[in-house]
């Protein structure tokens, strides 16, 4: 048995709820402000959600909890969101169960920087993309009823920068070394004025990884800038590039995994697979206040990304160019609040496989052959979008939010001739989907409740038969949502709870099945059913006049199953849907002395998985414990200092940090279902800061 294996969810929870509640009875209300995270954030940090929209948001001070280069790690803090990350440049992000059957990557969900959109025209997000450091939070809002962010089944993520600070010009430095030849660097300039505002920050990192061919090597920089045109205008720019080269070990058999965890994939070794990225983000962006009732923001954007990826069953070599525009107004009209407008995004997909030849290249890797394919895929995603909510008495508000969206794809062959041509077209439906929402306001806290109707388009793969033709018979999912939640507070403001209860049924199931090692097929194939309890919990204590204690603990529990659904002659309605843990915590402590020690301890607890949707094999659940000491101080008026060290996996366990489900072996193999998460590892940072 691993060490701390044993540790179930229930009990976890239990324990650290009535540890909260005691420890709540000591806590100042002076200090209720300095709560970080997700709760009480909202009263602090201007959100993007929409009226009464609810959400979650997690901030720089959760950043800090974790090494730099752990995105996933501070994204999990948020109930009923989970990040199964293989590798770091192989993420699939699931919300409340949506896109836990994406084999690879994130769909199913909206993702926007800095309210420009950067999911592709198939719906899928790489939040690899942009380095934690730059970001100032993560809101996040689960399940279809953002309105104005494309009501995916999923929800939609919201990146936003860090803001500015005013009338201040600093240079900050941070240098991070860890584990596995860990170096991450991130030089951050910033300048604000009266009118005027900049950041540019270059950030490198490099890792050899804890597997065989793990190695990653990544290059970027980000720049925001904006500025004042006149009192009602600004105008403002954003740029971010990532250029990364990041080697794949794939995913290990059981047998593996037991035996040494480090191993890559037999085959991805043998062509020492990797892939090459470069990714552009620009946008220029302008708001104008009509009045103190009525403000526009319009942005146009263009994106790019260049991927080649050598695997051992073909070389893919791939472009997009993504170009949009999106307008947004938000006003008020008495006690009407209203926001409308419209999001146009194109892109335009190239791709072509060719044969790998590393078996032929004398122990040398990847060789490229002659030509499999070569394809282009044009695709056109509209969406227009209004909400209306009106404050009904000062505790008492109803909002009312319709999206429409438009979807068009156009596939191209451009390799095969005559009849062997598998050029189409795929239009899908004009769908119309409405949310409505209540919320009441109370003493201490809130309530609210929502119903609202979301969609899923089909990936690319999802689209083809296995034929590389366009499959007219595929149809987007669709699903109806219904939340119950609130946030109260409780002891005589002292403890504080975040709780949701949601159901929500998808109709025509997207299924990508795979029938070869690099090909798959989609349909549709029944549907399932999501349900779950969402909690947050966390409060505050003094130890001693200069030292506090912030305990707290995210908890998700997923009932999730197939409702109808037949694959061929197996009937698997009623299991448990694949891919999702039911239950889930992320919990931690943070102790902070005035002198300008931090200690952050924390722990994530994942229940088994799923593994096939016949429920014959599931992972294993596992406790993972991490732990991290900084040190700040202002040296002078001019100089800052930031220290810290940290540990990851502090008991060393062995476990599955992401998980292919339905996985099949091919030429006598193995299946591959698991991604070993990293053994016990460590880093530690410097930060300087310089204010001119």
């Amino acid at each position: 048995m691993q060490p701390m294996a044993y540790i179930k969810a229930p009990s976890i929870f239990v324990f650290l709820f009535f540890t909260f509640s005691f420890f709540a009875q000591e806590v100042q209300k002076d200090s209720v402000n300095q709560l970080d995270e997700i709760i009480l954030i909202e009263d602090i940090t201007i959100r993007n959600a929409t009226g009464i929209t609810p959400h979650s948001i997690i901030n720089g001070q959760t950043f800090q909890k974790f090494n730099p280069i752990d995105i996933t790690s501070a994204v999990n803090q948020i109930p009923g969101v989970y990040v199964l990350s293989g590798a770091l440049n192989t993420n699939r992000i699931t919300i409340r169960g949506v896109g836990a059957r994406t084999p690879f990557g994130t769909d199913k969900l909206r993702m926007y920087f800095n309210g420009i959109p950067v999911t592709n025209g198939t719906g899928s997000s790489t939040i690899e993309a942009f380095d934690l450091e730059n970001l100032g939070k993560i809101e996040v809002i689960k399940g279809p009823k953002g309105t104005a962010f494309g009501t995916n089944l999923g929800g939609a993520i919201l990146l936003d920068t860090k803001d500015h600070e005013e009338n201040q010009t600093k240079l900050t430095n941070s240098f991070t070394l860890g584990s596995y030849q860990m170096l991450k660097e991130n030089l951050s300039f910033t300048h604000s004025e009266d009118n005027f505002n900049l950041s540019f920050s270059y950030n490198h990192f490099e890792t050899d990884g804890y597997r065989q061919n793990n190695s990653f090597d990544r290059d970027g920089f980000l720049l925001n800038t904006n500025v004042d045109l006149s009192e009602k205008s600004k105008l403002g720019l954003l740029v971010n590039y990532i250029d990364y080269t990041a080697q794949i070990p794939s995913s290990l058999n059981q047998t593996d995994f037991d035996e040494d965890p480090t191993r890559a994939a037999g085959n991805w070794l043998a062509a020492q697979g990797f892939e090459a990225n470069k990714y552009v983000l620009a946008g220029l962006y302008h708001t104008y206040e009509f009045n103190t009732s009525l403000k526009n923001t319009t942005s146009v954007f263009y994106t790019y990304l260049d991927h080649y990826e050598p695997r051992p069953f073909n070389i893919l070599d791939e472009f997009t160019n993504g170009f949009g525009v999106r307008s947004q107004f938000k006003g008020m009209a008495g006690s009407f609040e209203y926001t409308f407008g419209g999001e146009l995004y194109k892109d335009e997909y190239h791709w072509g496989t060719f044969r790998n030849l590393y078996r032929d290249n004398n122990g040398n890797g990847s060789l490229q052959g002659d030509r499999l394919s070569d394809n282009s895929e044009f695709r056109r995603q509209f969406n227009l979008f209004g909400t209306l909510t009106h404050t009904i008495t000062t505790r008492f508000s109803a909002q009312l939010g319709l999206n429409l969206n438009k979807t068009n794809y156009n596939f191209q062959d451009l390799f095969n001739q005559g009849d062997a041509n598998t050029s189409a077209d795929r239009n899908f439906d004009a769908i119309l989907l409405p949310s409505f929402g209540l919320q009441y306001l109370f003493a201490g806290g809130k309530l609210y409740a929502n119903v609202s109707r979301g969609f899923s388009n089909p990936s690319l793969e999802e689209t083809l038969t296995p034929d590389g033709v366009i499959n007219p018979d595929i149809a987007q999912e669709t699903g109806t949502n219904y939340e119950l939640g609130g946030m109260s507070t409780l002891f005589n403001e002292h403890l504080f709870l975040d709780w949701s209860l949601y159901h929500m049924d998808i109709n025509n199931l997207l299924v990508a099945q795979r029938v070869g090692e690099d090909q798959f097929i989609g349909r549709n194939a029944g549907e399932t059913r999501h349900q779950g309890l969402e909690l947050s919990a966390r409060s505050v204590f003094e130890l001693c006049k200069d030292l506090k204690v912030y305990p707290y603990l995210n908890y998700t529990f997923s009932n999730h199953s197939f409702v109808n659904f037949v694959d061929g002659d197996d009937d698997f309605s009623g299991n448990p849907l694949t891919g999702v843990p039911k239950h889930r915590i992320s919990s931690g402590l943070d102790i902070k002395h005035t002198a300008g020690f931090q200690l952050n301890l924390t722990h994530q607890f994942v229940d088994e998985i799923p593994l096939t949707d016949a429920n014959s094999l599931s992972s294993d659940s596992f406790n993972v414990f991490n732990a991290k000491l900084g040190y700040e101080a202002q040296l002078s008026n001019h100089f800052s200092l930031g220290l810290n060290v940290g540990a990851n996996n502090l008991f060393d366990i062995r476990y599955a940090q992401s998980v292919l489900i339905n996985a099949v072996g091919f030429g006598g193999a193995l299946p591959r279902y698991f991604y070993p998460g990293n053994d016990r590892n460590f880093y530690g940072g410097v930060k300087l800061g310089y204010l001119f």
